[in-house]
């Protein structure tokens, strides 16, 4: 390392002592021992932290699924808005991308389809979505199993239904 000389006659002795640490001090790097201090710390932030982080994800996917099933239903009333009826079970959700070609017949459908992606996305678990019209609770149902994919359970398993959001 190379030193300059700082020159000012008010702070000259202020200086030459920072100077003299800068071109005294080691050259070398960490010590063992502080490396092994900085891991520790960083594993025991990481053991603190990442259970709390860990445990949203679940969260994160249940609410992915309740926004694909909300976009489903705008995408379904604007198919009624142009056709007059919901698209069947038969024709399912694919209907919002793909005009149907078995049952009822859509005479206004929107050229592109109803959703912005070109295929039905599944849920956040892999699952395809549930889809029955006319349904149970309404017009239509759409439901997911949730993670266990099975009907039923509860928290991360429960069902994430379209009447129930």
């Amino acid at each position: 390392m190379k030193c300059f000389r700082i020159s000012n006659r008010s702070t000259e002795r202020s200086r030459r002592s920072l100077q003299s640490a800068i071109c005294n001090s080691p050259r070398g790097g960490f010590t063992l021992l502080e490396i092994i201090v900085v891991v520790f710390i960083l594993s025991l932030l990481a053991a603190i932290i990442a259970p709390r982080i860990i445990g949203r994800t679940d969260d994160a996917r249940i609410t992915e699924a309740k926004v694909q099933i909300r976009n489903f239903e705008t995408a379904l009333k604007l198919f009624k808005l142009d056709n007059g009826f919901y698209p069947s079970t038969d024709q399912g959700l694919e209907a919002l991308i793909e005009k149907p070609t078995i049952g009822r017949i859509p005479n206004n459908y929107r050229e592109g389809g109803y959703l912005e992606q070109k295929k039905i996305p599944l849920d956040p678990w892999g699952n395809p979505y549930i889809y029955v019209s006319p349904g149970i609770q309404g017009d239509f149902d759409i439901l997911s199993f949730g993670a266990d994919g099975k009907e039923g359970g509860e928290g991360k398993d429960a069902d994430i239904k379209n009447w129930d959001l």
